[in-house]
């Protein structure tokens, strides 16, 4: 099937003036570069925020006993006083197909002191080898080990350490009220130190084992307060929140199912922010580049205005030269868009599979609570990526729809009277 004429004038008018064919269409493809790359990066630090503010300590999901939160009583364990069947509970959580990791947690407010110096803080037992793939603090330690289970051992922050003057293998004394109404108090070896970034959490938290945490404050083996949980997607956190708290109802009652966007809802809102402001990116873009692509087509009818008089003369439509004269736009969005995609993905590709890190210039950074590396990380976005293909070939056309109607309102008679 042959194509319309009309559609090779609008290819073949585009060679008129090769080098102004070229600048515009560069314009154009930077234009989508920019947007595409801008959304991009935007989404990389997005996801930047979320990875390190769920993987730091949140987790992407949560399991609590309902009245647990906000509170964080110590006799509120999931279970009530009887508790649960740990391992049972993990087993029935990892059952879903889009749960990666699961760690149980026990939390007990108390003093860490050692010699004459000591420090409030948070004490955490954990399951270390099942923490190390939900959070980032057990991959942290920049001395020592990990907490051996059952052992009288404690993983304390950099800033805590440096608060008690403590260091690897000192003695520590944990003092903890217990949920039985006693005042838990032992003696504790600092096995590691971690360093997390941020030196609030670095200042506050001590890690020990789960069980050795659960004799200090008087809890049974199966009373735990938190479930921490990490999935494949933390964007569908919310609808594996769903299907875990129906999963559970029966073996858990009473239990709540939080997702990162009800823990973290500061985080939601930034994200949600971003892409609230991906469409005004697109205009402004190619807002700019309209006045570019007009100067362009008023160039090319101006240079070609006989031509058109000589079309109308001989009985064209004024509406067949506004169709050519937009043809030709259509033309230069369809060339602009290669050239655009040519430059374009094979950056995304690169910056995506290896970003440039600037750290060695920035440094690290806190943003609500999560520690963001500055690397120029970018994510792809394919349904913008089309967006934005759309609002430059619509750019293209709209810039040219002055042109094309001074074209098809050109009186023949004085045009090639040289009037």
């Amino acid at each position: 099937m042959q194509s319309s004429p009309w559609w090779r004038i609008g290819w073949r008018n585009l060679g008129r003036n090769r080098r102004r064919t070229l600048i515009t269409a560069l314009g154009l493809a930077c234009g989508y570069f920019a947007v595409v790359f801008m959304v991009g990066w935007a989404g990389g630090l997005e996801v930047e925020m979320i990875e390190n503010g769920t993987r730091l300590l949140t987790g992407q999901i949560q399991i609590h006993a309902s009245d647990y939160r906000p509170e964080r009583r110590i006799y509120d364990t999931i279970g009530g006083d009887a508790g649960v069947a740990v391992e049972r509970l993990l087993s029935d959580v990892e059952a879903d197909p889009s749960v990666t990791a699961a760690s149980p947690r026990v939390y007990a407010g108390g003093l860490v002191s050692s010699g004459e110096s000591t420090s409030a803080g948070i004490l955490m037992g954990v399951d270390p080898a099942r923490e190390r793939s939900v959070t980032h603090l057990m991959n942290a330690l920049t001395e020592g080990r990990d907490p051996s289970p059952g052992a009288h051992e404690v993983l304390i922050g950099s800033e805590m350490a440096k608060q008690l003057g403590a260091k690897t293998g000192d003695e520590v004394v944990l003092v903890a009220p217990a949920a039985d109404g006693s005042m838990g108090n032992d003696l504790y070896t600092i096995s590691g130190i971690f360093e997390s970034g941020m030196a609030e959490l670095d200042a506050t938290y001590a890690l020990l084992p789960m069980d050795a945490l659960q004799s200090l404050v008087a809890l049974e083996p199966g009373r735990i307060h938190e479930v921490a949980i990490m999935t494949d997607n933390a964007w569908t956190a919310d609808d594996v929140a769903i299907r875990l708290a129906g999963r559970l109802a029966g073996s858990a009652p009473g239990i709540e199912v939080e997702p990162w966007m009800q823990l973290r809802p500061e985080m939601l809102d930034y994200a949600r922010l971003m892409e609230s402001w991906y469409f005004i990116i697109i205009v402004i873009v190619f807002a700019i580049a309209v006045f570019g692509v007009a100067n362009t087509m008023l160039m090319s009818t101006f240079e070609r205005r006989r031509e058109f008089a000589v079309m109308l003369a001989l009985g064209t439509t004024p509406v067949r030269i506004t169709y050519i004269v937009l043809l030709e736009a259509v033309a230069l969005g369809l060339l602009s868009l290669i050239v655009g995609a040519v430059i374009t993905f094979p950056l995304m590709i690169w910056w995506h599979t290896a970003p440039p890190d600037l750290g060695w210039l920035y440094g690290d950074f806190t943003m609500f609570g999560a520690l963001i590396r500055p690397v120029l990380r970018v994510e792809y976005d394919f349904p913008m990526a089309g967006w934005a293909a759309l609002a430059l070939l619509v750019t293209a056309v709209l810039a040219a729809l002055y042109p094309a109607a001074r074209a098809a309102r050109l009186p023949p008679a004085d045009t090639l009277s040289g009037l």
